[in-house]
C-alpha cells in the first residue's frame, strides 16, 4: 500500500509518499512561493489527479492539475475560475471532487463567497448563480480569514443535493442542482449576535458528512461543535467532553459514521491548544464522548491546525493526518492511537489531503 499526502502551504505544495505511514519521502515545493489553500486528490479515474488552488502574487489565483503525481502541472492560459459579475476572485479556498457517480464534476469554493462547478475534471469552471444571487448574500460577513465558501459537500447519492458552509454566513443547502439554496443553521449558536440563534450569519469553520449515512453531518463552529442526523435541517451540540468548543477542523472516519476527529483550540482570542499540548480528540460514539490522542505528539505546541489541514486516507484501517501553522505535519497509521512526524519547518500549512494510490 502506498499513501500520497498532499500538503498545501502559504509558500507552495509538498507531496509525501509512504508504504507504512510511519516513514515518508517528501518532495517539493511545487508552485514555490504561491499560496495553496486548497488541495484535492481525485481518485475516481484509473490514476490520481492532483488539483491545487494556487495564488501567485504576480499572476493571481487559479487552479493547477497534475495527472502524474506532481511531475508536471497543467496551468491553463486563461483563468479557469472567473466571476461573470462585478467581483474579483481573491482566492480558491476549496476544491472538492464529486462522488464517483459524477465523473468529471469538481466543485470550487472561493473568496468572495461563491461556488463554481467543473464538468471536465477541473480544467474549467462554471459560476453557480443560484448561490450568488441568494437574498442573504449582501449580509454575509467576513471571518478573520476572509469571506469565503470553504466547505463543499456533494451528496453521495443525489447529484442535485449539495451543502456548503462559509465564514460568515453559515450552512446552506441546495436540492435542485444549485438553482436555489436554503440556510440550514437551526441549532447552531452565533453568540456574537444580539439574537444568538439567527437564521444565518453563523461562522461555521468546517462541516463533514459521512458517505454511508448522507443524513449524518458534523460541524466545527466558531465556538461550537455540532451533529446533524437529518441532513442539516437541525443541529445539536456535541461539545461536552471536549476541553474547548473552539477549533477549525472536523474529520469523519471513512468507514465508521460514528467516529470523528477534531483539534480543539483554546479560544478565538487564544489560538493554540489548551495548555499548549498537541492533542487530537476522537469520538467513537458520534460525539457523545471524547478521548484525547497524543502518543507521539509534543506537549509544547503553541500553534493551530486550520480547517482543511486535517484529513484521513481511505485505507481499510485509515490513517489520520494534520499540519500546523508552524509547518509541522503528523501522521497516524492507526486511527490516531500513535503519531509520527512527516515533515517539519514547512511554511504555514493550510490544507492536507491523503489517499491510497497505485504502487
Amino acid at each position: 500500500m502506498t499513501v500520497l499526502l498532499a500538503i498545501g502551504t502559504r509558500k507552495g505544495l509538498w507531496l509525501a509518499r509512504s508504504e507504512d505511514r510511519v516513514t515518508w519521502q517528501v518532495d517539493g515545493p511545487h508552485h514555490p512561493m504561491q499560496e495553496v489553500y486548497a488541495v484535492a486528490l481525485d481518485t475516481r479515474g484509473p490514476g490520481v489527479r492532483l488539483l491545487a488552488g494556487v495564488s501567485s502574487p504576480h499572476f493571481g489565483p487559479g487552479v493547477s492539475r497534475s495527472d502524474d503525481l506532481g511531475a508536471t502541472w497543467e496551468e491553463p492560459a486563461d483563468p479557469p475560475i472567473a466571476f461573470p459579475v462585478d467581483a474579483s476572485l481573491e482566492r480558491v479556498w476549496q476544491l472538492q471532487p464529486a462522488p464517483a457517480s459524477q465523473p468529471g464534476v469538481v466543485y470550487a469554493g472561493t473568496e468572495p463567497s461563491a461556488l463554481f462547478k467543473s464538468t471536465d475534471g477541473g480544467r474549467s469552471f462554471e459560476f453557480v448563480e443560484g448561490l450568488w444571487n441568494h437574498p442573504h448574500r449582501p449580509e454575509w460577513g467576513a471571518g478573520f480569514g476572509g469571506q469565503a465558501v470553504h466547505t463543499i459537500v456533494p451528496d453521495p447519492v443525489d447529484p442535485d443535493r449539495v451543502l456548503v458552509a462559509m465564514s460568515t454566513g453559515g450552512v446552506y443547502r441546495t436540492t435542485d442542482g444549485g438553482k436555489s439554496w436554503e440556510a440550514r443553521n437551526k441549532g447552531i449558536k452565533a453568540y456574537f449576535f444580539p439574537d444568538p440563534w439567527p437564521e444565518f450569519g453563523q461562522c461555521v469553520h468546517k462541516v463533514a458528512q459521512h458517505p454511508s449515512q448522507p443524513a449524518r453531518f458534523y460541524a466545527q463552529n466558531h465556538h461550537g461543535v455540532y451533529r446533524s442526523d437529518d441532513g442539516g435541517d437541525t443541529w445539536q451540540s456535541i461539545a461536552e467532553g471536549l476541553p474547548t468548543d473552539f477549533g477549525f477542523a472536523m474529520v469523519t472516519h471513512p468507514h465508521d459514521p460514528d467516529t470523528i476527529f477534531t483539534f480543539p483550540i483554546e479560544a478565538d482570542g487564544r489560538r493554540f491548544p489548551p495548555e499548549g499540548k498537541c492533542r487530537v480528540y476522537r469520538s467513537r460514539d458520534a460525539g457523545s464522548s471524547w478521548e484525547a490522542l497524543g502518543s507521539g505528539l509534543p506537549d509544547a505546541f503553541w500553534t493551530a491546525v486550520m480547517r482543511d489541514a486535517m484529513c484521513t486516507d481511505n485505507a481499510d484501517t485509515p490513517g489520520v493526518y494534520f499540519g500546523s501553522r508552524s509547518g509541522e505535519v503528523y501522521a497516524s497509521p492507526d486511527e490516531g492511537e500513535t503519531w509520527h512526524q512527516v515533515a517539519s519547518h514547512l511554511p504555514d500549512v493550510m490544507s492536507v489531503r491523503a489517499a491510497v494510490i497505485p504502487a
